[in-house]
């Protein structure tokens, strides 16, 4: 892999906004992702540097890692949240540990399985370890079995718990973690 991996920096909020859209029109978005593409698109500049602000180089609470090849193009991200027991998670659920929590997850396909994906994931767990923190968790649609696959290659194993996924479908968003070892 000839890919740098690295925090993103405020100032690439652009960046940010053309990978999520590209991220967003993938076959499986509608499994992956908690919003739309049309939803995306709308947002206005602010929103999008806001989010790249929340999540840069230096934010103890957030981060977003991106794959980068010798081109300069971003081929995936991942992001890193922090969680704290007794607060809410996005989801609304109240934790019971302090935990990183991984979302975001995408590699442009040309770029899979190149180990780009690993990579990342290698940087995501790494900065969670340093900051402290003895669990990451993530969520995958129980139909999305290539990223299940994956999560469970890397170590990941499922909880048995879960979350509805969006939309009042009746489909599940299964939950799992991996420990420091």
């Amino acid at each position: 892999m000839n890919q740098v991996i690295r925090s993103i920096r405020a100032d690439e909020w652009r960046a940010v906004r053309e990978l999520r859209l590209v991220a967003l029109q993938d076959p499986v978005a509608h499994l992956a992702f908690r919003e739309t593409y049309e939803e995306s698109v709308a947002r206005p500049d602010a929103f999008w540097q806001e989010r790249a602000a929340g999540a840069a180089e230096g934010v103890a609470e957030r981060r977003q890692f991106v794959a980068v090849d010798p081109d300069g193009v971003w081929t995936g991200s991942v992001v890193v949240l922090v969680e704290r027991a007794g607060e809410a998670d996005f989801l609304g659920h109240v934790g019971e540990w302090d935990q990183a929590h991984l979302v975001g997850v995408f590699v442009r396909p040309e770029h899979r399985g190149s180990g780009v994906t690993d990579a990342l994931f290698e940087t995501a767990l790494a900065w969670a370890w340093e900051t402290g923190l003895d669990r990451v968790r993530l969520f995958v649609h129980e139909k999305n079995g290539r990223a299940e696959a994956f999560y469970r290659r890397v170590g990941f194993v499922p909880t048995g718990g879960s979350a509805p996924t969006p939309g009042d479908t009746g489909e599940r968003d299964l939950e799992f973690v991996i420990t420091r070892s």
